[in-house]
């Protein structure tokens, strides 16, 4: 499967500069991980579906919570190789990208991203995300952490009309459960990646009183 046959059965209308811009940060993620060990994942065709089409599959979901081109901050936590942000701000040009990991090798390879694909909407940023105070409209993790330490170590950093988006494999109810109060899951949202033959689903909450 190419990239734009998946983007295309995830639903998205990607321009040609866009695919460009993902095929040479593909490039980049296999370059660098040779070194900085980004990513377990070292089969560019594994590369392509579990990495670059999981997080294309998020977007269709996170411009309808945000609105078609309304502009929206976002900031990924525990971002590692920019997934899914550097992904994110290329396909969603309205969107401020603040890539957080703890690892500074990370995050200079975040900075890379930015700097070579020429992404003004993107950064990295070299820190721990509980000690962050900007309110972003969107916090987004894949795989950083449960729901409760999520929540719990990046609150600082919610909007006031601000969601958490945690991208998760099977429905995590368990963690759901564990979820104490002043954070309310108001939707689990299944999503399918083409050529991945996992479940996925991005758990919705905001903050209640």
């Amino acid at each position: 499967m190419t990239l734009e046959e998946g983007a295309q059965r995830i639903g998205l209308q990607l321009s040609a500069t866009q695919l460009d811009l993902l095929q040479r940060y593909l490039g980049m993620l296999q370059k660098w991980n040779k070194v900085y060990n980004l990513t377990a994942v070292r089969d560019p065709a594994e590369m392509l579906t579990h990495h670059l089409l999981d997080s294309l599959a998020v977007i269709p979901a996170l411009v309808r919570q945000r609105g078609d081109d309304k502009p929206f901050s976002l900031m990924d936590v525990g971002s590692g190789g920019g997934l899914p942000g550097a992904v994110i701000a290329i396909c969603c040009p309205q969107a401020q990208v603040a890539c957080v990991d703890t690892v500074a090798k990370k995050a200079a390879f975040q900075q890379q991203v930015a700097l070579e694909l020429r992404l003004p909407n993107l950064r990295g940023v070299h820190a721990r995300v509980e000690t962050l105070t900007q309110p972003f409209d969107v916090l987004c993790s894949r795989a950083f952490a449960s729901l409760v330490d999520f929540t719990t170590w990046s609150r600082s950093s919610l909007a006031a009309d601000g969601v958490w988006m945690a991208l998760k494999g099977k429905h995590p109810a368990d963690e759901i459960a564990a979820i104490g109060q002043g954070v309310q899951v108001f939707h689990v949202e299944q999503i399918q990646v083409p050529g991945l033959q996992a479940e996925r689903c991005i758990v919705w909450m905001r903050a209640s009183t």
